[in-house]
């Protein structure tokens, strides 16, 4: 399976990302991609008020991204926000095209290093996983990575590939965390995880808004091993890699921690 990991650098007008998205929808298409995978927040960057930008997944932006998709028989998983009750936001991610169409809510929220999600954003409660071309994809966003319980959950429910759009925060430590979070929930799953994350907003020359996690770049695709298959820099790039799936029941058979598992 070839996937695109698309990492680009959002700017706060929806309109703006929708014109990056699709030329990383038509990037993937070209590169033979099945799967095309965004970061978290691709609709809109946060550190702006997100209910005035927010939109169902029948609106004018989500559908705009399905025709792109379809348009070119790509799967693309992209990073947007939804309306919810009182005031508050979704963050969704949406996944459409190849025939899918589906969607996921973050379950975790980034209530932590001093920014509060949870103020403007209302959680999601449902694991998703969707099947592109044979293949169980399972859906993650971000903070989720620091609890495995998903990843496993995913992997029960048939998911291979996991796929987590992310706007990482920046911060010390922050690049050591996210390689050592994404490589072990490959490890605690037995799954490819397929992290995409904006570029860092310095190197891509985008302003960020005040203490938003706005991304560092570091896209990563992790083998069920836990080892590396390859990563990019901090600025926007696109990484396309073909996925070996017999990777995948060759290392739970080794290493069967699905199957040991006591909690």
């Amino acid at each position: 399976m070839r996937i695109a990991v698309a990492q680009i650098a959002s700017r706060i007008d929806p309109a703006v990302n929708l014109r990056l998205v699709t030329d990383g929808i038509r990037a993937a298409a070209d590169a033979g991609a099945a799967l095309v995978v965004f970061p978290e927040a691709a609709m809109c960057a946060f550190g702006v008020a997100l209910a005035p930008v927010a939109e169902p997944l029948d609106g004018p932006w989500a559908t705009a991204v399905r025709e792109v998709a379809d348009e070119h028989d790509v799967c693309a998983v992209v990073g947007m926000f939804t309306p919810a009750s009182g005031g508050r936001v979704r963050n969704t991610l949406l996944a459409t095209g190849r025939g899918v169409e589906t969607s996921y809510d973050k379950i975790h929220l980034y209530d932590a290093h001093g920014f509060r999600e949870s103020t403007t954003v209302a959680p999601g409660t449902a694991p998703m996983t969707f099947t592109v071309d044979g293949v169980t994809v399972g859906l993650a966003t971000c903070y989720d990575v620091r609890f495995p319980g998903l990843f496993q959950t995913l992997a029960d429910r048939g998911a291979e590939v996991v796929v987590m759009p992310s706007s990482w925060g920046a911060g010390p430590g922050k690049r050591e965390q996210w390689d050592l979070l994404t490589r072990a929930r490959a490890l605690d799953s037995t799954t490819f995880v397929a992290a995409c994350d904006q570029a860092r907003p310095a190197t891509a020359g985008v302003p960020t808004y005040g203490t938003a996690p706005t991304g560092i770049g570091a896209s990563i695709v992790v083998a069920p091993d836990g080892s590396m298959v390859d990563q990019l820099d901090e600025a926007p790039g696109t990484l396309v890699v073909d996925l070996d799936l017999e990777r995948v029941a060759q290392v739970r058979a080794v290493l069967p921690v699905l199957v040991n598992r006591r909690f």
